[in-house]
């Protein structure tokens, strides 16, 4: 088990060393190409585009084998990096686009597929531990990949970093081949039955799920919503140069990756549900903080929303794979990842068009919202499973007392 950890946190390391240097650089890439600014914010949106497909996409995970799968998306996400290699003009940016699509319904078929995976290769007691070392290893390339990816895009040019990128996903697929996977019990014919109204029943359909994923939700769509407003706090109320924008993004790249060590152990006490409500109280907290006109308290609110975002997002992650049956883990893994990050969609534009009232009060608007969905799920009643909801009997008991 301790050697399966250790694999998945590599897994973590160099797919988010991947992925984040190359996000980054896409959009200078096509910058660069064509001098426009909105083409190359572009780049950003159809990589988030495709987990809108995730209900569609989850299926797919739940009719193949999910370890050879996993592997094949690696390796055709590497080949398709290197058509990359041909870009030499600005009518060809059109390639960087279809890349970076490719990228997006890549991190809907990995992501859900390693969520699934991880209850086969771990024991319930190490799911939380485990997917909070993931979050803080994808939290700290997030740091280091989009300025080694920046810099090597300086020094040699967009295919220097196409060929990295491309190196990201090979290895990943060595590790998950590597993989020491138990004997999965079979699902019967829920495998093979229903189509995406089936994750959205199980996922939505008992409060174990529901609630952490609705805050999860809820604190990454206000992380959105903010962001905008973040930028004009800096620039307008603070007075600072933008490039402390950096300052900032370090701050709370730095609380992720302190929530993440921890927020496995607070949830095997504690249990997911009260761990989603304190992580989305915890980013109201640092919205709030953020509102103050002193930079250091905009710099403390940066963390402690750093420490509240993996809070809401591990707990989610560990409610799916704790409550769901092995064999629809596939679609509820995808369609958990669209219910949390398909509001970005909106969120984001809503964001920008609020800033216009000034940067406070979308900032405000955000805790007030993250404090009421963690209140109102806090003062939820608990409802007794019954005998064969979603989750067989054996299987359900088992991990219940495994999260306790």
């Amino acid at each position: 088990m301790r050697r399966n950890a250790g694999l998945f946190v590599g897994i973590s390391l160099l797919s988010g060393f991947g992925s984040s240097a190359m996000s980054l650089v896409a959009g200078i890439w096509i910058l660069d190409l064509t001098g426009s600014t909105s083409l190359a914010a572009l780049a950003g949106l159809c990589v988030y585009a495709p987990v809108l497909a995730g209900p569609w996409l989850g299926g797919l995970l739940d009719r193949a084998p999910r370890r050879p799968l996993v592997i094949a998306v690696n390796l055709l996400l590497a080949a398709a990096l290197l058509t990359l290699l041909a870009v030499r003009r600005p009518e060809q940016t059109w390639l960087i686009f279809a890349v970076s699509c490719a990228y997006g319904f890549s991190y809907v078929l990995i992501d859900a597929g390693e969520t699934a995976l991880l209850p086969s290769a771990l024991s319930p007691t190490e799911l939380g531990d485990v997917n909070g070392w993931r979050s803080s290893a994808q939290e700290g390339m997030k740091l280091v990949a989009p300025l080694a990816g920046a810099g090597l895009y300086a020094w040699r040019g967009g295919h220097a970093v196409v060929v990295l990128s491309a190196v990201m996903p090979v290895l990943v697929a060595l590790l998950y081949a590597v993989l020491r996977l138990h004997r999965t019990p079979p699902g019967g014919p829920a495998r093979h039955s229903g189509g995406p109204r089936t994750g959205l029943v199980v996922l939505f359909g008992q409060r174990a799920t529901r609630l952490p994923i609705v805050l999860a939700a809820v604190s990454i769509a206000m992380s959105g919503f903010t962001t905008a407003a973040i930028f004009a706090m800096v620039v307008t109320e603070l007075r600072l140069p933008a490039t402390f924008l950096g300052v900032l993004a370090s701050a709370q790249g730095a609380g992720s990756i302190a929530g993440g060590l921890f927020v496995g152990r607070i949830i095997a006490r504690l249990g997911p549900v009260a761990v989603g409500v304190t992580g989305t109280a915890l980013f109201a907290v640092g919205c709030l903080a953020r509102c103050l006109p002193w930079w250091p308290a905009t710099v403390a609110g940066a963390v402690v929303a750093g420490v509240g975002l993996p809070c809401t997002l591990v707990a989610a992650v560990t409610a799916v794979q704790t409550h769901t049956p092995p064999a629809l883990l596939g679609r509820v893994s995808a369609t958990a990842n669209t219910a949390m990050f398909g509001p970005l969609v909106a969120a984001i534009p809503l964001g920008s068009a609020a800033v216009h009232l000034g940067a406070r009060p979308p900032l405000v608007t955000a805790a007030a919202i993250c404090l009421t969905a963690a209140t109102a799920m806090s003062h939820r009643p608990p409802t007794r499973r019954r005998t064969g909801d979603n989750v067989p009997r054996s299987r359900g008991l088992r991990q219940e007392r495994s999260s306790r």
